[in-house]
């Protein structure tokens, strides 16, 4: 038996099974807008998509570390991903939401202005990331490039985002 994961698209409130083999899922990305940037993750990494909602603070956590969510009873560590690429942050709205990603088993919710769509890209269609000589560490959360028709998407890998020496997911085992 297919096992599925849902994903909300926030832009019609219809949901996407998305089969959990991965082979199925190793070349599709959900796309979203962040900072006037289009950026994706692996599908293989989304667990759900909602809406924003009031985060609880936690005091003395790193400044792009928002706070926790009380998901159907869950606890789970929410990031702006503005603040951790170095942009400037924004007012949430109406279009604002939260991805949700499983990385070993734990959850973390990634804050992103708003989720486009869920894309196929090969791997023929995707470069490794440029090097630039920066004290930036933007790079090192870069998968590569995807190439879909005349568009750039950078490819995030959500794995790097968590294994900075300042975060460290808890929660569910």
């Amino acid at each position: 038996m297919m096992e599925e994961t849902y994903v909300e698209s926030t832009d019609d409130g219809l949901f996407l099974a998305v089969d959990d083999d991965e082979n199925v899922q190793d070349n599709k990305y959900l796309l979203f807008n962040l900072g006037g940037e289009v950026y994706g993750i692996s599908i293989a990494h989304v667990t759900e998509i909602i809406e924003i909602q009031s985060i609880t603070a936690v005091p003395d956590i790193t400044g792009y570390l928002k706070g926790v969510i009380n998901l159907r009873g869950r606890i789970i560590p929410v990031m702006d991903l503005r603040l951790r690429f170095g942009m400037d942050g924004r007012e949430f709205d109406d279009r604002t939401c939260i991805v949700i990603v499983n990385i070993n088993d734990k959850s973390l919710g990634m804050i992103v202005d708003t989720v486009a769509e869920v894309q196929d890209i090969v791997a023929d269609n995707i470069e490794p990331p440029p090097s630039f000589k920066s004290d930036s560490t933007g790079n090192d959360f870069i998968q590569g490039l995807g190439k879909i028709e005349d568009r750039v998407v950078i490819l995030i890998d959500v794995e790097r985002i968590t294994n900075g020496q300042d975060l460290e997911i808890s929660g569910e085992e």
